[in-house]
């Protein structure tokens, strides 16, 4: 490789001199989206009282959150394919940047959650990373960064929360807010001083319609999801919504085959490897989120309930962050395995990891050091599981459609994590105890949680024993001198682009 950013041989534009950067500077930026998704987590119970407002009301700045980062990931990944994936980066990041301004700045509820919506389009910039390292890297340092990027999001989130405890034990809780502006800035100036940008692009016109489509029907699904516990899962507003998204989705999957540019290509999501991945990333999602929602009520909880352990915001919060810390270390594990046997291997090997775990976890629950050691282990298997998905996802698609791939992967993995929030929360609101005046989860409904979790763990481990099995060497990467995978069918492939993106003639 030489010094220039221009395409090399095999199409990669790492250079010896920037390409060392690549990795750890979408990472971080990686990492300041997934702080930014958690930091409102040790404050959620004293949101109606900072607002001003009713607790179900409160509940939409989570909400918000969800709904935009779900509609944000696949449109961000296709523009990026179209436009260049660190132009979008940057974009994403500066969404964040000014998002987090905003609830910065306030302390009502309707500007507040206008800004988390605006810092969720940030949730893109992960996907757009996984696709500039295949573009910027050779092969054999593809696996790795790869695996890293990906459990990005579990690591921030994991080390973010107790830093974001401390901070609003500590201090006005909006520093919250301008401390998360402040690393996305410095993600941004990372990404535009040291990562190339990505020659390749995709063929064809940004899909409007399309996205207004996916729009409409992610939020009529992810709507009822989050908010039918408050509203009655039963409800007429509920039971609308599923049939309006059914509709929606229904008439949108008919436009986008008909169109000759889609915003997402349903054809290719079809593919056996996609379609598997990203329903097992739908169960990933799931089993990862019951961790988050279980411990630190567990550890909250005071003595007096006979189960809780009693520990401050800050405290639970460091027992959460070693999951983070686990899924940082094994990535790189997870790629030499994916290396050797290939990623099903490994994303079979990180879901059995999840189900023993959560089983063993419905007996860890009676010691803070149990706490940490089951951290631990739920870590280590969402970072080898989330580690594989994008080596399968990319394995599967050309070049110019990985920021769309990519961002489907990680709207799987969101809606995983939504319906885990919806299942759990009806699961901890419906088994509980008297405390007081009040009453809180009782330990049949977190062991509950958690077999529910290793339920998800094992369905999605049934999921990828259908994935197609590949070579142990194939990584994922683009091979040298072919941007495409070699599986795909010349009917199937989009045309081909000249290292400026632009499409070559003899298609």
């Amino acid at each position: 490789m030489g010094e220039s950013l221009a395409a090399g041989p095999g199409g990669h534009i790492g250079t010896a001199a920037g390409g060392r950067w690549i990795v750890p500077v979408l990472a971080f930026g990686g990492i300041s989206v997934a702080v930014m998704q958690t930091l409102i987590v040790p404050v959620v119970a004293q949101l109606p009282t900072l607002l001003h407002t009713t607790t179900s009301n409160a509940s939409w700045v989570i909400t918000s959150t969800l709904l935009s980062g779900a509609v944000a990931t696949p449109i961000m990944g296709r523009l990026g394919d179209l436009y260049g994936k660190r132009r979008i980066v940057l974009l994403s990041l500066g969404l964040m940047v000014l998002g987090s301004l905003m609830c910065g700045f306030t302390s009502a509820l309707v500007p507040m959650v206008a800004g988390r919506a605006v810092q969720g389009f940030a949730m893109g910039a992960i996907p757009l990373g996984i696709g500039i390292m295949r573009d910027a890297l050779p092969p054999e340092r593809l696996g790795s960064a790869m695996a890293f990027m990906s459990s990005s999001l579990g690591v921030g989130g994991a080390l973010g929360m107790p830093l974001a405890a401390y901070i609003a034990q500590y201090t006005d809780w909006h520093v919250l807010f301008f401390g998360s502006a402040g690393i996305g800035a410095l993600a941004m100036v990372l990404v535009a001083l040291l990562v190339p940008e990505s020659p390749t692009r995709a063929p064809g016109r940004f899909d409007v319609l399309g996205t207004l489509g996916l729009t409409a029907g992610l939020v009529t699904l992810l709507l009822p999801i989050s908010k039918g516990g408050d509203w009655g899962w039963s409800s007429g507003t509920v039971l609308g919504l599923f049939g309006s998204a059914a509709v929606i989705f229904a008439v949108w999957g008919l436009f986008e085959l008909r169109i000759p540019h889609p915003l997402v290509d349903l054809r290719t999501t079809a593919r056996r490897q996609v379609l598997l991945t990203n329903l097992a990333s739908i169960m990933v999602g799931l089993a990862f989120y019951a961790l988050t929602l279980v411990l630190p009520q567990l550890l909250q909880l005071p003595a007096a309930t006979g189960y809780g352990l009693g520990q401050s915001m800050v405290v639970s919060g460091l027992c959460v962050a070693p999951m983070g810390i686990a899924m940082m270390l094994v990535s790189s594990l997870s790629a030499r395995l994916s290396k050797a046997r290939g990623p099903k291997v490994s994303l079979m090997t990180g879901l059995l990891i999840l189900a023993v775990s959560y089983l063993l976890g419905t007996r860890l629950m009676s010691a803070v050091w149990q706490t940490v050691v089951l951290s631990v282990l739920i870590g280590v298997g969402i970072g080898i599981a989330y580690s594989a998905m994008p080596a399968l996802i990319l394995k599967a698609v050309a070049p110019s459609e990985s920021g769309a791939a990519n961002g489907l992967n990680t709207l799987m993995r969101s809606i995983g994590t939504s319906t885990s929030s919806a299942v759990v929360g009806v699961v901890l609101a419906h088994m509980t105890s008297p405390l007081g005046a009040t009453r809180v989860p009782n330990m049949d409904g977190f062991r509950t949680a958690f077999l529910i979790a290793a339920g998800a763990a094992v369905l999605g481990l049934l999921i990828a024993a259908f994935l197609p099995s590949s070579s142990g060497r194939d990584t994922g990467a683009p091979r040298q001198g072919h941007g495409e995978p070699r599986e795909l069918p010349p009917s199937s492939r989009s045309p081909r682009t000249t290292s400026r993106g632009i499409p070559s003639p003899n298609r």
